[in-house]
């Protein structure tokens, strides 16, 4: 039989310590689960922002347990309850097709474990990959336009100066910082202290060093 976990994320600790909103969100998953004849797995809740998909233990837990074979699918409610993030959720599916998982995601009608949810879910990576590659196309024409000029964007913040271009074209295109850490650790960038993991606040310090 088909095993789900179901996942739920409240905003902030005081709807945590009300359960605002968690309540409909695990009816809505139970309810699901038992209309598809599944077996309900655990449920995992994080009290977490929407804006990163880092800093929630329960979210991680629950992945690894899904790589490890403990449940079939993952079931959200709302799409927006696991990431706001195109890149983030391409990234999702594209885990779970490598480990042989599936998401739903209620409010959308999104089923990887289907035919049509299949094609969906490519549909998504296809375009995520292609954001990858524009910014990829754009960064390397501000680069040659950059040492064009003569100037050296890399040097005051310590990180390369095609990383130093990057951060100055999407935050110039006005992607977030936290949107921006997440690609530069997608593309494995080494950060100015040559450390392996990116945050908001240092692409902030980069950004800053770098006078963008």
């Amino acid at each position: 039989m088909t095993t789900a976990f179901g996942y739920c994320r409240v905003s902030t600790d005081r709807q945590g310590e009300r359960g605002y909103g968690l309540a409909d969100q695990r009816e809505k998953i139970v309810a699901d689960v038992a209309y598809r004849h599944w077996d309900m797995g655990e449920i995992f809740v994080d009290v977490a922002s929407g804006k990163s998909m880092r800093r929630r233990p329960e979210l991680e837990k629950m992945l690894k347990a899904l790589d490890a074979g403990e449940a079939d699918v993952l079931v959200i409610s709302k799409l927006d309850r696991l990431s706001r993030s195109l890149l983030d959720f391409a990234r999702l599916m594209e885990r779970g097709q490598n480990n042989g998982w599936s998401i739903v995601a209620l409010d959308l009608g999104i089923d990887t474990s289907t035919i049509n949810g299949e094609l969906l879910a490519n549909i998504i990576m296809a375009l995520a990959q292609w954001e990858r590659r524009m910014i990829a196309s754009r960064t390397k024409a501000a680069l040659a336009v950059a040492k064009s000029q003569g100037k050296v964007l890399g040097r005051p913040s310590g990180v390369s100066e095609e990383t130093a271009t990057f951060i100055r074209v999407l935050r110039q295109e006005g992607r977030s910082y936290r949107h921006i850490s997440g690609l530069l650790n997608e593309r494995a960038e080494p950060t100015s202290q040559a450390g392996k993991q990116w945050y908001a606040s240092t692409v902030r310090a980069v950004e800053k060093s770098l006078g963008v």
